[in-house]
């Protein structure tokens, strides 16, 4: 049966208060409100991070902050900074626009007030079909909560978006990637093992070979055990790279998106701040 198993960070097979959870509507992945609303309440936040579906009830990821648990991510992507020296601070700068869209993040080595490296990272999750909100009201609606009514009493269930979350995610890619690869840095793919390999199956993936690190797109492929909750669940289980043309390759695209270096490094060091000092945290 398709249900929510993870609501603001916390599993919905574990105890929580859960009146107290979706009155706060906290995201502990980016310590503040959770982001996904409801399009008629753009007040009340619907708290999913992850969902069972099939008949083999996979546990998938659909909120990509879930994927920022623990930090891992950020940690496994400070590999391809190889400018970064002892005594070095490292900064998390989230949303930063380049001329194929914005990059969710950037892991940046910071040297005084100097941008010494910088690693792009984007996030993942699937979309959905329908609405997930009448699994979460039911969900609520059996833990106790009042009030929880509203919405769960349909029989809908939702989907995967699997082909629309896989290609746009490749266009995108393409997109940014000529960035990088023409400044000599890398961009990283975090996304959840299950949507890798569908990917694999159902696009041109053979040329995507294991990583190299001299690749300017890496692919980091977690598994999200189900029901974990320990920050050890999170594990890189694949890793894979290629190159501008190798990621056109995917969905036979051409696009342009130089940009300058001095520009990207602006944008940057306009952005660092105390908010963004990396500090790892639990969960």
């Amino acid at each position: 049966m398709n249900r929510v198993l993870e609501l603001f960070g916390n599993s919905t097979d574990e105890d929580a208060d859960w009146t107290r959870v979706v009155e706060e509507q906290l995201c502990p992945y980016v310590q503040s409100a959770c982001i996904k609303t409801r399009k008629s309440q753009p007040d009340l936040a619907i708290g999913t991070c992850r969902v069972s579906y099939g008949r083999n009830e996979r546990a998938l990821v659909i909120c990509p902050n879930r994927l920022l648990r623990g930090a891992k991510v950020i940690l496994d992507c400070a590999r391809y900074l190889r400018s970064h020296g002892s005594g070095e601070d490292l900064h998390v700068v989230p949303e930063v626009g380049l001329p194929g869209g914005s990059v969710d993040y950037f892991l940046v080595s910071v040297n005084g007030d100097s941008v010494t490296d910088f690693v792009g990272i984007e996030l993942q999750a699937l979309d959905t079909t329908g609405t997930v909100w009448p699994a979460r009201q039911r969900f609520l609606r059996e833990a106790g909560v009042r009030h929880a009514d509203e919405g769960g009493t349909s029989g809908r269930s939702y989907g995967m978006n699997w082909k629309m979350t896989a290609k746009t995610t490749l266009i995108q890619l393409h997109h940014k990637v000529r960035t990088f690869e023409a400044l000599g840095h890398r961009l990283v793919l975090v996304l959840q093992d299950e949507l890798l390999n569908y990917l694999q199956r159902e696009f041109s993936f053979g040329h995507v070979g294991p990583a190299s690190d001299d690749d300017p797109m890496q692919f980091h492929a977690y598994n999200v055990r189900r029901g974990d909750q320990a920050d050890s669940g999170l594990q890189l289980v694949e890793r894979l790279s290629t190159d501008t043309e190798g990621v056109g390759r995917c969905l036979d695209l051409q696009a342009d998106a130089r940009v300058d270096t001095d520009h990207l490094l602006s944008q940057l060091r306009r952005k660092l701040g105390p908010s963004t000092l990396f500090r790892p945290r639990g969960r």
